[in-house]
């Protein structure tokens, strides 16, 4: 439940994602955040992050 609050993600972090091509599937992505991409407080999905590589995906797990 970490990955929907934005206070516990902080740019630096090792995460994995769910890119939106991935939802379906579930499939997980790792990387470090670049930056935050939800303005609000919490998100039911995850919050949305963009990782260094540039991937975009929602949080489902802090590393």
């Amino acid at each position: 439940m970490a990955g929907r609050v934005r206070a516990n993600i902080k740019a630096g972090m090792h995460v994995a994602i769910v890119l939106k091509e991935d939802q379906r599937t579930g499939e997980l992505t790792e990387g470090i955040v670049k930056n935050i991409l939800t303005n609000s407080s919490n998100h039911p999905h995850g919050i949305k992050v963009r990782l260094e590589t540039g991937e975009v995906g929602r949080v489902k797990k802090i590393l």
